[in-house]
């Protein structure tokens, strides 16, 4: 069972025939009280994922709605929880919506050790 007030994310990966369906998403995630963070879309690849994205930062109550909006578009995601260990986070306690995107994980920081990469963590919440 999720806990409730823990912290997760989401990312949202789109291509270019995507890109209006994943901006809708956006849209929609911006008006819902219970997301606390949408991110800017991005173009590119960043940090461990190799293909355009955005991410949306959410407590564990709003796991099943957030999921729900996404399965409806169609588009790709990656959620899963903010703990100390950022490998475990993007491969063995995260769930993948569609088809997964290959991460780069050689660039996500070892277990309990923040790298400086700015992160929306637990002492965020």
């Amino acid at each position: 069972m999720t806990d409730p007030t823990a912290p997760y994310h989401a990312h949202i990966y789109y291509d270019a025939a995507e890109h209006p369906a994943a901006a809708a998403l956006r849209e929609d995630f911006g008006r819902d009280p219970a997301i606390l963070f949408v991110g800017s879309m991005t173009e590119g690849g960043v940090g461990p994922h190799p293909i355009a994205q955005y991410e949306v930062h959410f407590l564990g109550s709003a796991v099943p709605a957030v999921v729900a909006a996404i399965e409806a578009t169609g588009l790709r995601a990656l959620v899963h929880p903010l703990t100390d260990d950022d490998l475990a986070d993007h491969t063995t306690l995260a769930h993948w919506i569609g088809e997964p995107v290959e991460l780069d994980v050689t660039v996500l920081d070892p277990p309990g050790i923040n790298q400086g990469m700015p992160r929306f963590g637990k002492a965020d919440f």
